[in-house]
């Protein structure tokens, strides 16, 4: 499994990354929508953490994405916005997890637990 980060502010995307590899999982980051798009699609057993507010393309729009997949991979979102915000953003998708920032060592490793690295 591999773990994609999509998030624009560096410190919590290091952050996330940093605790992640420590929990021995394989990540990869993008900075950007733009340049997760243009890599290789993850699989249904990646996991994706993506940020709902990034420059250019949205959060909102990657996930509309990536629940459009053929096999989509588990789509966890984290926002430091409004849970109205968050609502209208989300309105019309699946059902997803979100994770409001700032984010705590036990509220990602609680969503390792659900899908191991």
């Amino acid at each position: 499994m591999l773990i994609h980060i999509v998030e624009d502010d560096t410190a919590v995307c290091d952050s996330l990354s940093l605790l992640l590899s420590e929990s021995g999982c394989q990540v990869v980051s993008h900075f950007d929508a733009e340049s997760f798009l243009a890599a290789a699609p993850p699989s249904a057993e990646d996991m994706v953490f993506i940020d709902l507010l990034l420059p250019g393309i949205s959060g909102a729009a990657v996930v509309r994405w990536l629940q459009a997949l053929k096999q989509p991979p588990r789509i966890i979102v984290i926002s430091g916005q409004s849970q109205r915000k968050i609502d209208l953003a989300l309105q019309g998708l699946e059902r997803l997890q979100v994770l409001r920032k700032p984010l705590t060592r036990d509220d990602v490793t609680a969503q390792l637990a659900i899908g191991t690295c």
